[in-house]
């Protein structure tokens, strides 16, 4: 007599087939909510540098210099990360973050705010504004995303 216990190949195959199926659904849900993450920390580190902005007019009685160039690279991130929490000591984004921040002064978002943002509406004489904006990696999953917030807290997120 045959011993009947154990799996059949038809089994396995089975079992293999569901598994595939299941990651192909969970994958790509799993890879949206790591972008989404990754956005939400934009938008919470854009507000954050603008309040950092509004607090230094309130003690000093103008904004700061533009802080930090346009690019998308590792290496620039690092570069205007440096120059921020020079003059801005509580901008603290986190270790490698997925977005490049930078200000650019006498700059305001144009309104109604585009996506991606357009910046350099006119401003009024004497009156001072800044536009921060976050820009996504190459190489990550927000590679091409940019975000952007204003001293008038327009912005298109």
């Amino acid at each position: 007599m045959a011993n009947k216990k154990g799996f059949t190949l038809i089994e396995l195959l089975i079992v293999i087939a569901i598994i595939g199926i299941l990651a192909v659904i969970a994958i790509p849900a799993y890879v949206g909510q790591q972008k989404s993450a990754d956005r939400s920390e934009a938008y919470s580190n854009l507000q954050s540098l603008r309040l950092l902005e509004e607090q230094f007019f309130a003690e000093n009685g103008a904004y700061t210099i533009s802080l930090g160039v346009a690019g998308s690279t590792a290496a620039i991130r690092d570069s205007n990360l440096g120059l921020i929490q020079g003059v801005l000591p509580g901008f603290r984004p986190g270790e490698g973050t997925s977005f490049s921040y930078r200000t650019i002064l006498d700059n305001q978002l144009n309104t109604p705010v585009a996506n991606p943002p357009v910046w350099g509406a006119a401003l009024p004489a004497g009156t001072p504004c800044f536009v921060a904006v976050a820009e996504g990696i190459v190489g990550t999953r927000v590679n091409g995303d940019t975000f952007a917030i204003d001293c008038n807290n327009n912005r298109n997120f």
